[in-house]
């Protein structure tokens, strides 16, 4: 990517940030992002909730309230009969971004073999207000708020051997908001970085954070908090080609102390989809924030772990 010059330019791709930010006045900042991905369930709706809260979420990872959103589509429409499934797509996205209080402004859409759906979001935050990826302090308490797991159940359920009990908790997972993390924060304040959990799995997103801090997170693997049944039913088998990818990006960076169990380690490289936020918030507030976070309707949030100063790698789980 080019340099960019331009003052206003807040946040760019320097930090690999979870969006951009530009300053339009002393007052106000757009926040920029978009994502979009094929399906990961079955169901249309719940694929453009998912879909939806997935893009919607970044917004809230910098601490910014979303505004507009514009549709993305590819569809083989030249290949499946009628629109009916774009449409139920549609209208999945439509609703999570009227629980958000997001309008969307229209959209774009193309003719693709594979079916994708996503959005492009804007969202507005005090210049001085944004939070990033990249402002974790040594002292800091970090905190989780979902849980883990969502790749090894879609996976499985593409194959047909989840349990639906077990798929249908990572659904309510997925297209939960990640506004109530949001308010929360800003509502508690002492938060120093914020990232959302997506694409590169646990591991990835903590090392960003981590590397764009220049500081060693420190997390009990223990206490990572993971869906029920994940486990139970032996589903961290179900591997994306992302797991192998993930870890190979991070492996460098990562030590592990004690005697990990394997197949906790494996939740540290799956891949996320409209994953939680992982916060670096001064010690003095971390519990306050984690009873915010349960009384606003995320009770799946606990503390998993802390911030020192670099210790050589920039990841240690502890088992």
């Amino acid at each position: 990517m080019p340099h960019i010059t331009d003052a206003n330019v807040l946040v760019g791709t320097e930090t690999h940030d979870d969006a951009g930010v530009y300053r339009l006045t002393d007052d106000i900042a757009l926040v920029q992002t978009i994502d979009f991905f094929p399906p990961v369930v079955d169901d249309p709706y719940v694929y453009g909730q998912i879909a939806a809260a997935n893009a919607l979420s970044d917004i809230y990872a910098m601490g910014a309230e979303p505004r507009t959103a514009l549709n993305l589509v590819g569809y083989p429409d030249d290949e499946l009969a009628g629109l009916d499934w774009l449409g139920r797509i549609l209208e999945g996205g439509a609703e999570r971004c009227q629980a958000a209080g997001v309008a969307i402004l229209g959209g774009h859409s193309v003719r693709d073999q594979e079916i994708k759906f996503g959005m492009a979001v804007t969202g507005v935050v005090h210049p001085k207000k944004v939070l990033t990826n990249a402002g974790a302090k040594p002292g800091d308490k970090l905190i989780l708020t979902k849980p883990l797991g969502t790749g090894f159940v879609t996976t499985a359920a593409k194959k047909e051997v989840s349990p639906p009990e077990v798929l249908r908790a990572a659904c309510e997972s997925m297209v939960q908001l990640n506004k109530a993390g949001k308010d929360a924060i800003l509502a508690v304040g002492g938060v120093h970085a914020v990232t959302d959990i997506t694409g590169f799995g646990f591991a990835g997103h903590a090392y960003e954070m981590a590397s764009g801090s220049n500081v060693t997170l420190r997390i009990d693997l223990n206490a990572l908090p993971i869906l029920p049944g994940v486990e139970e039913h032996g589903l961290t088998r179900h591997r994306s080609r992302a797991s192998r990818t993930n870890a190979d990006y991070v492996a460098p960076h990562v030590k592990f102390e004690g005697t990990p169990a394997p197949v906790r380690v494996e939740f540290l490289w799956d891949a996320q989809t409209s994953g939680g936020l992982l916060i670096s918030v001064a010690a003095e507030h971390a519990n306050r924030l984690v009873g915010a976070l349960h009384r606003g309707g995320v009770p799946t949030a606990r503390l998993i772990g802390e911030v020192v100063e670099l210790q050589g790698p920039n990841l240690i789980f502890r088992a």
